[in-house]
Formats: C-alpha cells, sequence, structure tokens
C-alpha cells in the first residue's frame, strides 16, 4: 500500500469543531494504530500507515511530512454552507487567499507541498456538518450521528488509493 496521510483538524474544546479528532479516533481502533499530534514531524520513527495526524489547524510547515505522501485525505467540520451533511471531494493543488491569516486551505497546503518540495499528494477532503460550535468537549447528537459514514468514506478511499 502506498503512504497516506490522513489530517483531522479543528478545535476540540469547541464542540463539532472537533469532530476531526473523533473520526481520527474511529480510524485509529480500525487501523490499528495511534493519532499523532503535529510531534510526528520530528519523529526519527517511520508512522503506521496511513499515517493518522491531528492538528488545531493547517500549517505552512506540513507542507515538507505531506510532500512524501502518495495521498492525503484531510477532515475537518463545515458549518452548513454546503448542501451535503458530509462532503467529499477530490482536492487539487491551487493556491488560494485566505481572509485570516492563520487560515490555510488544504489546497493550498497541496500548493506548497508541490512549490517547495516537488510532490503535491493526491488530495481527499471530508468535511461533516457541525451544528454547535459553542465552548465544550462533547460533539452534537447530529454531527455524531455522521460519524461513521465519514470513516467509512475514509476507509474506503484508503482501500482504493
Amino acid at each position: 500500500m502506498q503512504k497516506k496521510l490522513i489530517i483531522g483538524y479543528g478545535n476540540p474544546d469547541r464542540e463539532d469543531d472537533g469532530v476531526g479528532w473523533h473520526i481520527l479516533e474511529q480510524l485509529a481502533i480500525y487501523f490499528g494504530h495511534p493519532v499523532s499530534v503535529l510531534d510526528y514531524f520530528e519523529s526519527d520513527e517511520p508512522p503506521a500507515n496511513p499515517h493518522l495526524v491531528f492538528s488545531l489547524q493547517l500549517m505552512p510547515e506540513m507542507a515538507e511530512p505531506m510532500a512524501a505522501y502518495h495521498a492525503v485525505c484531510f477532515v475537518d467540520a463545515h458549518t452548513g454552507n454546503y448542501p451535503e451533511e458530509i462532503r467529499v471531494r477530490p482536492l487539487e493543488s491551487s493556491y488560494q487567499s485566505a481572509s485570516f491569516t492563520h487560515h490555510l486551505t488544504p489546497e493550498s497546503c497541496l500548493a506548497l507541498a508541490e512549490t517547495l518540495y516537488g510532490h503535491a499528494p493526491e488530495g481527499l477532503m471530508v468535511s461533516v456538518r457541525g451544528y454547535n460550535f459553542g465552548y465544550g468537549t462533547e460533539l452534537s447528537p447530529q454531527t455524531t450521528a455522521l460519524i461513521q459514514q465519514a470513516v467509512v468514506h475514509i476507509i474506503d478511499w484508503v482501500k482504493q488509493t
């Protein structure tokens, strides 16, 4: 199997914004290996395949390790700006400007990997509908009900790529 990276991101202290973490926990059970929390950049140990990583947000320094993978799946919450409760779509490497200086899109991460390190992995976005974004660590019942379906999409992607 070619090397795959699954990055869940968001804030687990902001209710449904943490759905990426909850999905990674389920994937860790399925694949039988733990979730890394950004310290994987400094590790000399080869990561498991697929490599499961959680971060609060996407960052430019992710481009270098990302370039070493065949494919990467980004997992995050959305606020209902898409018609689907779970939006699954392939990604293309392209720079996208953001209205916030701390916001980096998955497409921009891929573009940085390609520009700086000569390879953009195949990309996939799995975005799960969030309903509550207040302070707390529990997911809403609506978002919780979507986790297993998102996990199945990601497992199928891992098997097919």
